[in-house]
């Protein structure tokens, strides 16, 4: 056997592992449950939006994304194959709750920009909501165009 088979693994070195991952497993916890306190989601709740807007989101047989304006069925903006990962992962993940609950395509989604800055979209069947701006300043643009988009507008 060779000298390293028989020292041992330095103990200090596993607590100082275990103490790290521990640190940042509540590091995380922390972060999470601050950003999303009663308090702000309660603020949010009492507040107007400043703009706001439901859309529904279709999947077309050629891989692009129509967004319609529920309010006037118009398509307004269609997301064209193999752009905007950010919009189609969104919607991947809201659909997926949707088949958890056994809903279709056909409700809308709530996009909202609020006085304090904030960007959610709302899935207005299943109550989630996702706070966009979370994702970065680029990803949030992408659904904040959206919210102004007229008939017709492509990617």
């Amino acid at each position: 056997m060779s000298e390293i088979d028989t020292k041992p693994f330095p103990r200090l070195a596993l607590i100082a592992a275990g103490v790290l991952v521990a640190g940042s497993i509540a590091a995380a916890a922390a972060g999470r449950f601050a950003q999303t306190s009663s308090a702000e989601i309660d603020a949010t709740q009492s507040m107007k939006p400043l703009a706001a807007r439901d859309l529904t989101f279709f999947d077309m047989e050629n891989g692009a994304v129509e967004v319609r304006d529920t309010a006037g069925e118009k398509v307004l903006y269609v997301v064209a194959p193999g752009t905007n990962g950010f919009i189609r992962g969104v919607m991947r993940g809201m659909a997926r709750s949707r088949r958890a609950h056994d809903l279709g395509q056909e409700e809308a989604f709530r996009l909202a920009e609020w006085p304090n800055g904030r960007l959610t979209l709302e899935d207005l069947a299943t109550g989630k909501r996702i706070e966009l701006g979370a994702f970065g300043a680029e990803n949030r643009v992408a659904f904040a165009q959206l919210l102004f988009a007229t008939a017709g507008s492509t990617t």
